[in-house]
């Protein structure tokens, strides 16, 4: 018999045998459902508070179907720009941390309307000062320069008023609220060199260290980067960023007209209102690194600006002290400026900030001179009364040291 024959014989000789009774299963025990472990929250950077909150539009851990965010007209247009396109998809798709922004008691913002809503202008108008452009038809800042001390010239770039009124604006409602080390004490409501000075009186040594090009290193990057660190998503943190950097631009022919093309990196101007309140805020973990560093050696140190000082009474421990010194500056992005470093010891001269501190706070023996001849001839001059310069360096020296002023004040 064929093979496959034989074959089909023996499985319908199968299929005709009487079928075994059905044994009833037994009853399936439930299981109880498993409940997935809950994963910690991510952070944006190691030993950062600063969570990961995805956008509307990010995958969710089973989703059903990828959801796209569709961007159309000048919504598109503007995610694309040059202001808000990045490389980063992690980086774009973040959006705000609201327990974030709520312990550093900053203003929760969630989209370009809300940010335009606390800064009292329509989303038109915050766009307009807010977009980084290559070929502005205008410029947004007035720049001149004005004679350094120490020889030179320094570039201020102050905004014009509507933007001006606008950089206001955004200083009451989160500059003014932003953190700021202890150690700070330039552009504090509170602190002035008097307060800056006052640590370093009476001490054997001062080490004066300088930042070098202080507001041109405080770039677009680290302000943005600050906003993000803080809570605010990448769209509110890139408005912010723009809104209080620019670039050094010059005019070049158009054609017939004429449009300012940036010629370096977008950092914060100086002579914008923001720039100060943002420079204390990109430094807190600098002054807190050297605040630590000058206490190990048996320091004070505090700063004013870009003048970092130092003050102490073991003059062996300054050389060590000043290169360790330079080497967290240098590792936090900044540069140390050596012409303008300075070792002073109790026999010379001690001046931090413009202020004698030697033995008390106030104007240097030679600078008390010249002023006490400039007040004795104004003095003589018919019709009484004080120039308006003489007046203001006597105000200057009783909040220094009222004793000086009051011996200096001519007798009426």
């Amino acid at each position: 018999m064929p093979a496959p024959i034989a074959q089909l014989k023996r499985a319908a000789a199968v299929i005709q045998q009487p079928a075994a009774p059905a044994q009833p299963a037994p009853a399936a025990t439930p299981r109880p459902a498993a409940t997935p472990a809950a994963a910690p929250p991510a952070t944006l950077k190691p030993h950062h508070r600063r969570l990961v909150v995805p956008g509307a539009g990010a995958a969710t851990a089973e989703p059903a179907r990828p959801q796209r965010r569709r961007l159309r007209g000048a919504d598109g247009r503007r995610w694309f720009s040059a202001t808000l396109r990045t490389r980063s998809r992690q980086l774009r798709g973040l959006t705000t941390d609201e327990n974030q922004l709520v312990r550093y008691g900053l203003p929760v913002w969630r989209a370009e309307a809300e940010l335009a809503q606390a800064l009292e202008v329509d989303v038109k108008t915050l766009r307009h000062f807010s977009a980084h452009s290559a070929r502005d038809r205008s410029s947004h800042y007035v720049t001149f320069a004005i004679p350094k001390r120490s020889g030179g010239e320094r570039l201020i770039m102050a905004p014009k008023s509507r933007l001006k009124a606008l950089q206001r604006q955004l200083v009451r409602v989160l500059v003014s609220k932003l953190p700021v080390s202890e150690y700070a004490h330039g552009f504090r409501a509170g602190h002035s060199v008097r307060s800056n000075a006052q640590s370093h009186v009476g001490k054997g040594v001062i080490l004066r260290l300088d930042i070098q090009d202080f507001f041109p290193a405080l770039h677009y990057g680290r302000v943005r980067g600050l906003m993000i660190a803080l809570g605010y998503g990448y769209e509110v943190a890139t408005v912010l960023a723009v809104l209080m950097t620019e670039s050094p631009r010059q005019p070049v022919s158009a054609g017939e007209a004429y449009c300012f093309a940036p010629v370096g990196p977008r950092a914060c101007p100086q002579g914008a209102p923001t720039s100060p309140g943002i420079s204390n805020a990109l430094l807190v973990k600098m002054d807190r690194r050297l605040a630590g560093l000058a206490r190990s050696h048996g320091f004070s140190y505090t700063r004013y600006a870009d003048d970092l000082v130092f003050s102490g009474e073991d003059l062996a421990k300054v050389h060590a002290l000043r290169h360790l010194a330079a080497r967290v500056v240098r590792e936090e992005g900044f540069v140390i400026n050596r012409d303008k470093t300075r070792v002073m010891r109790r026999g010379s001269r001690q001046t931090v900030t413009g202020v004698t501190v030697n033995d008390v706070l106030g104007l240097s023996r030679r600078e008390r001179r010249r002023l006490r001849a400039a007040l004795h001839q104004a003095s003589q001059w018919e019709g009484g009364g004080l120039p308006s310069p003489l007046r203001g360096m006597l105000a200057y020296v009783s909040m220094l040291n009222p004793s000086q002023a009051a011996r200096l004040s001519p007798k009426t």
